[in-house]
């Protein structure tokens, strides 16, 4: 078991097992368990023919890059330069440690990072990733190139909003996210790595229920959060899938399997940008936004989830309110979350590149709050870069933006839909989105060619 203190000695040695792709003229070969390849990330070769596309479905259930950004209003940025150039972008992620597993009914396999980039990039005809991979605190058995499902989506959308933003993969045991204590424990030294190697955004997703954790606990997150704030880096995290509930599901375990209502940390935590899901209404073909709502799917007779799948959302019970949400409209005496929102239904996400053993090769779409994170995490990046400097801590400038007069231009406010679950056969009744600020979608969606400037300035 790591603790504390070897999690801190990890962070002291943080110059080490640094693997990268497409961050120079070519990426070095990468050392792995009965495997070695030295392909780098961008390489245009061949691709091979698609096992499922998310595209030729009718209608379409996911959207070109292109598209994607056309709706949220970064193609105009990326068009003039704005693209990411010289930030970077920290995602810690779970390593694997193989065997690489095949994929199963209604889930994705392990893929190779490396060459999924490779095939993301070359097929939407996007410049070559400058993709880290750092093994520090997930040791000697982690396979740098081995990504689940999580790894792969946080990577490609990064890559799509802030194509030339420097992303670093910050790998982690999955059994340091085993307990609220587990968690404690590994977030500052995960923090103070990803410093370390740079880090102007981390975008994090995980967690679990603020009863989960002690007041100690919680404190040691904060600190973390804190130095990072100190340090002007941005600390994005998911609200989570389930709407107002937190359980099991999150990342770390505790003492209950049953649905508590509630928000999780780290999201709940004041100093980070939390963000909730939509569902987005495009062109197809143009990206030509035209609608959104709030993200709720019910559970799908005889699929993999028992549960709805819908935006996080709700109020903090730990956290009072912090200043920059003084006056809001329907927010009280304590923290309310999200703050923002992006898309993240299973319908109506950003096409992914999936290179699975077996020669499953397609492309699906990106989904939950696993997509809507990432997302902001790019689109800060866009923001730092048109600034000339890191923004840091962005919460009190986002609120400012959206309580003055050019909110309506600046972000898409989702005025419809809720985030009321069913959880094991009971209805937990949650929160409903409407005008401004909500506890389903926060202030909405970005218009990016008009939020990111505001932001750098």
């Amino acid at each position: 078991m790591t603790n504390h203190s070897t999690l801190l000695a990890a962070a002291a040695a943080v110059g080490l097992a640094v693997v990268c792709g497409g961050c120079g003229q070519s990426a070095p070969a990468r050392a792995t368990t009965g495997r070695a390849t030295t392909a780098s990330a961008g390489t245009t070769a061949r691709l091979p023919a698609l096992s499922f596309d998310c595209l030729t479905q009718a209608p379409p259930t996911c959207y070109t890059p292109r598209a994607f950004d056309t709706a949220y209003g970064i193609q105009p940025l990326l068009d003039r330069g704005i693209d990411g150039r010289g930030v970077t972008v920290v995602l810690p992620e779970v390593a694997q440690t193989g065997p690489a597993q095949p994929a199963t009914v209604g889930d994705t396999a392990d893929d190779d990072i490396f060459q999924d980039l490779t095939d993301f990039d070359s097929r939407f005809g996007l410049p070559s990733a400058r993709l880290q991979v750092i093994t520090t605190l997930a040791g000697p058995s982690a396979l740098s190139w081995l990504a689940n499902q999580e790894e792969v989506q946080d990577t490609e959308l990064v890559d799509a909003v802030a194509p030339d933003a420097t992303i670093v993969e910050l790998l982690i045991n999955q059994a340091d996210l085993g307990s609220p204590a587990k968690l404690a424990a590994l977030f500052p030294a995960m923090v103070r790595i990803a410093v370390r190697h740079g880090a102007d955004v981390i975008s994090f997703n995980g967690g679990g229920g603020e009863h989960l954790f002690t007041g100690a606990e919680a404190a040691a997150i904060n600190s973390a959060l804190e130095y990072a704030a100190e340090r002007h880096v941005t600390f994005d995290a998911g609200v989570g899938d389930t709407g107002p509930v937190s359980s099991t599901r999150s990342t770390v375990a505790g003492p209950s399997t049953q649905a508590v209502k509630e928000i999780s940390l780290p999201a709940a935590d004041p100093l980070v940008l939390t963000v909730g899901g939509t569902s987005l209404t495009a062109n197809h073909a143009t990206g030509a936004y035209i609608s959104e709502t709030a993200w709720n799917l019910p559970p799908v007779p005889g699929g993999k989830s028992d549960h709805s799948e819908a935006s996080g959302g709700g109020f903090s019970h730990l956290f009072a309110r912090p200043a920059y949400q003084d006056g809001v409209p329907g927010i009280g005496a304590m923290r309310g979350t999200p703050d923002v929102a992006g898309d993240a239904s299973t319908y109506t996400g950003m096409a992914l590149v999936f290179n699975a053993p077996g020669g499953t090769y397609g492309l699906s779409a990106a989904y939950g709050d696993s997509a809507s994170t990432p997302f902001w995490a790019g689109l800060i990046a866009l923001a730092d870069q048109q600034a000339g400097h890191p923004l840091g801590f962005v919460n009190p400038a986002i609120y400012q933006i959206a309580r003055g007069p050019l909110y309506h231009q600046a972000f898409h406010d989702i005025t419809t839909g809720n985030n009321t679950v069913t959880y094991n056969g009971v209805t937990i009744t949650g929160y409903q989105a409407g005008p401004g600020w909500d506890p389903v979608t926060g202030w909405g969606t970005p218009d990016a060619q008009v939020l990111v400037p505001l932001l750098a300035r």
